[in-house]
């Protein structure tokens, strides 16, 4: 036998052994960072934007309206409060939120999806609030309760988001005043992942942890958290009754409250990103302090959304590098605070469709997001318009890009198996390792590989009617739709929460505003 008779017949029998381990590809769940944060600021930077925080909060306060009980609090525990403004002496508020948790753990109703907040932990959760979707085949439309189910399908179903989310889309076919029954349900019935409840009001608050209790258990509830609620500051500084209420209802029931400030600056804030960053932080501790007041030990996520502007128009922008530079500056701040940190990012565009400017907004974003060392990531997945609308095209487009980051963010390790040595025994200089053993043990996850279908050569790509990434991507979601599967629920526990929705429907009227 020639070298070459050898070397071909080695091929084929390679060639063979492809073939019968032809397994589907295999997508791991990455919820760890080894990439370290990216450090932006050095310590006389970070301190003069934390005293900066604190001649905010004693200067010019933070007003609680309508809040009595917040307002007594804040009191008691040794804080100016003149009317609905509190103010604080420098470094009292930051002395208050020492007793929230630097990690904590949120439970999934399976609980392989439980996720752990803080240390090296990443969390990522599609888009948050719009009103609108979107589709390449039926246009911008209001959102509906159809809709909001098909979005916790899909998040259900990708293993680049660790979490449900919370109002995915505003399901605007339902009454205002009843929606958060149906949206605590779907995320409870049809995702086994985390997710948020209600805020909308003290009942929905209510609800959702009375809702989270006939699911976990109202001892296991007590002691866990099961839910995150999203507490939106009205930048600049001020707490209105509803968030303020809705934060103490999940603080005194040990669930998590995210703080979120939302200061676009040169509107809600003053216009350079160390104001935006200083002012965030103020707004931030005094809501951190009040869920530590009502309940020691209360996990907190430190919450941002942060925004530049165009300022010859008013427009607002995203993915800047002014807003990017903040998200980095945030994330620091929050570490130094010692609790998990939203950042303010995420896959966040002002484009109308999930064209280039979408995909680069978002992308710039994005990496600044996961650069800064953020634990949550909120809007990874769908957003359009500023938020107004929520993509299915962008959602799983905005999935594989998620999938690439985490990926990278994994490094890559050096350890034996990674050298393949073995693989030179078999395919030596000129020939190639397609088939070797090494390369069939890793195959399936060796590489990242995007589940929105490539167009391929040009010649293939004119031929199936050179379809550009959103078309491809109508396919890919209505794929992911026809083949999902709900998690399994104990059947008595889906009775008594479908019971409790039921019950608490008829016992209001529907309310449209």
């Amino acid at each position: 036998m020639n070298a070459q008779t050898h070397i071909t017949q080695r091929g084929r029998s390679r060639r063979g052994r492809l073939t019968r381990h032809n397994a589907p590809q295999v997508i791991p769940v990455y919820q760890r960072r080894k990439i370290p944060a990216y450090t932006l600021l050095d310590e006389a930077a970070l301190v003069r934007i934390e005293a900066q925080a604190d001649w905010i909060l004693e200067h010019v306060g933070v007003e609680f309206r309508g809040d009595d009980t917040a307002l007594a609090l804040f009191a008691e525990a040794g804080a100016q409060v003149d009317g609905v403004r509190v103010r604080f002496e420098p470094g009292h508020v930051r002395q208050l939120c020492k007793t929230a948790p630097t990690e904590f753990r949120l439970h999934g109703r399976a609980p392989a999806r439980s996720v752990t907040l803080g240390g090296d932990n990443l969390v990522l959760m599609p888009g948050y609030g719009s009103p609108f979707v979107s589709d390449l085949e039926q246009g911008r439309r209001y959102a509906t309760l159809e809709d909001f189910e098909n979005f916790v399908k899909l998040a259900h179903m990708s293993p680049a988001l660790h979490h449900s989310g919370g109002t995915v889309v505003e399901p605007t076919d339902v009454p205002v005043n009843k929606r958060h029954l149906d949206m605590m349900l779907a995320h409870l019935t049809l995702s086994d992942k985390p997710f948020m409840g209600g805020v909308t009001s003290a009942q929905a608050a209510e609800d959702s942890v009375a809702m989270a209790r006939l699911a976990f258990g109202g001892e296991f509830l007590d002691q866990n958290a099961v839910l995150q609620a999203n507490i939106n500051v009205n930048s600049p500084l001020i707490y209105d009754d509803v968030m303020s209420t809705s934060l103490r209802i999940y603080a005194a029931a040990n669930q998590c409250v995210c703080i979120s400030p939302a200061i676009f600056a040169g509107a809600m804030g003053p216009l350079s990103p160390a104001a935006v960053a200083a002012q965030t932080l103020a707004e931030a501790m005094a809501g951190i302090a009040l869920s530590q007041l009502v309940r020691p030990g209360c996990p907190v996520v430190f919450g941002s959304f942060h925004s530049s502007m165009n300022l010859r128009t008013g427009a607002l922008t995203f993915g800047s590098p002014e807003a990017n530079l903040t998200t980095m500056a945030l994330s620091q701040l929050g570490r130094r605070l010692g609790v998990p940190v939203r950042s303010g990012g995420g896959q966040i565009t002002a484009s109308n469709a999930a064209d280039g400017q979408a995909m680069q907004d978002s992308a710039d974003a994005m990496w600044a997001t996961l650069l800064s060392g953020g634990h949550q990531i909120w809007h990874a997945a769908g957003w359009l318009e500023g938020g107004l609308v929520m993509s299915y095209e962008k959602f799983v487009m905005d999935l594989d890009h998620c999938g690439a980051m985490l990926k990278m963010l994994q490094g890559f390790p050096t350890d034996d198996e990674a050298f393949g040595r073995d693989s030179y025994a078999e395919a030596g200089p000129g020939e190639n390792f397609l088939s070797t053993s090494h390369t069939l043990r890793h195959y399936t996850t060796a590489n990242f590989e995007p589940q929105v279908p490539r167009g391929g050569p040009f010649e293939t790509w004119d031929e199936n009617g050179r379809r550009a990434a959103d078309q491809r991507a109508t396919a890919r979601w209505r794929q992911m739709l026809a083949e999902y599967q709900p998690p399994d629920m104990n059947d008595s526990v889906r009775a008594d929460l479908n019971t409790y929705v039921a019950e608490r429907k008829a016992a209001m009227p529907d309310e449209w505003y």
